[in-house]
């Protein structure tokens, strides 16, 4: 297995494919809007949506980078990209925001199959194409965690759980 054909395995496990961790789709099956809304305590707390609003900016700007197309979302601060696009209630706005991350990850999936295996170290930004790839896959775990933990505390996630 080359890096590319590793960076695109780890690419399908932050997002469908079962590893170590449960994959982010896995990890928002079912979640309502309202769950999605809801906050745990603690100051430094944030939603479901709110992270998942985070990971698809990020995912979004890979995207523009990997098109060289620009993208126009910019954020002031990372606090910023936590900013969902609807209201607690708003169930279809909630949804939206999922197909957005599935459309948005199918089509780095699709970019990262067409890299060879050369471009892995080409500049992208202010970093290689593959360490770029590799720290967006890491950030998608940890939040993902985040997820599972905030779903944990609400009492919406399995007491088991079949992954195989």
């Amino acid at each position: 297995m080359n890096r590319m054909e590793l960076l695109a395995h780890y690419w399908e496990c932050t997002y469908d494919k079962e590893d170590w961790f449960p994959p982010l789709k896995d990890a928002l099956a079912g979640v309502t809007a309202a769950q999605a809304s809801w906050r745990p305590e603690g100051e430094a707390a944030n939603t479901i949506w709110e992270n998942v609003s985070h990971l698809l900016y990020y995912k979004e700007q890979l995207l523009h980078r990997l098109s060289g197309t620009e993208f126009i979302h910019t954020a002031k601060t990372n606090d910023d990209t936590f900013r969902p696009s609807g209201g607690a209630d708003d169930e279809a706005a909630w949804q939206a925001t999922l197909q957005r991350l599935e459309a948005v990850h199918q089509q780095i999936q699709e970019k990262l199959a067409a890299l060879s295996e050369e471009q892995f170290d080409q500049p992208l930004a202010n970093a290689p194409v593959g360490k770029r790839v590799m720290s967006i896959i890491l950030h998608d775990a940890f939040h993902t965690g985040q997820i599972v933990q905030i779903r944990k505390l609400q009492g919406s996630w399995p007491a088991r759980r079949s992954f195989e």
